[in-house]
């Protein structure tokens, strides 16, 4: 009985660091028809997605704490909250600066983030009334730069 020999690794495969390498070279060569241009697209959509889930996550953990702060009578724990609220704040600062499209999924996702959100507070402060609906502004200027405590 023989064996069948598995076909060898692409570089994709086996270094993904020195793949993105070389196709940077290629591009900058204009070398496109040597270009991997399916793992390629598949590179480009994962980070597209990878960024859009990193703005709902930032997103999320923002709301949590904002509501945490408004509504959750725990002093001691404010500092923290506000230093939670202020590091979500300045990267997603950064993120939307960066890649000024995914302001259009902030504001897609902010419902679906806000519920997410208010789930996970009920299980955490069940002891505490947190409101069915976003009470404040929800543009990004807003989110990004109110002290909706004060």
């Amino acid at each position: 009985m023989t064996q069948a020999i598995a076909p060898p690794l692409t570089l994709y495969e086996r270094d993904l660091d020195l793949w993105l390498e070389t196709v940077i070279t290629q591009l900058k060569a204009g070398d496109f028809h040597n270009l991997d241009v399916e793992n390629l697209i598949e590179e480009l959509e994962g980070l597209s997605g990878s960024n859009k889930r990193e703005i709902e996550s930032r997103l999320k953990r923002l709301i949590e704490h904002i509501l945490k702060r408004c509504y959750v009578d725990m002093p001691e724990c404010y500092r923290g909250w506000l230093l939670t609220i202020f590091e979500q704040r300045d990267e997603l600062k950064s993120l939307l600066r960066q890649s000024p499209s995914l302001k259009r999924h902030f504001l897609k996702m902010f419902d679906d983030c806000f519920e997410t959100s208010l789930k996970r507070l009920k299980i955490e402060y069940p002891d505490y009334q947190f409101p069915d609906t976003w009470q404040f502004g929800r543009d990004i200027d807003t989110m990004i730069n109110v002290d909706f405590w004060e």
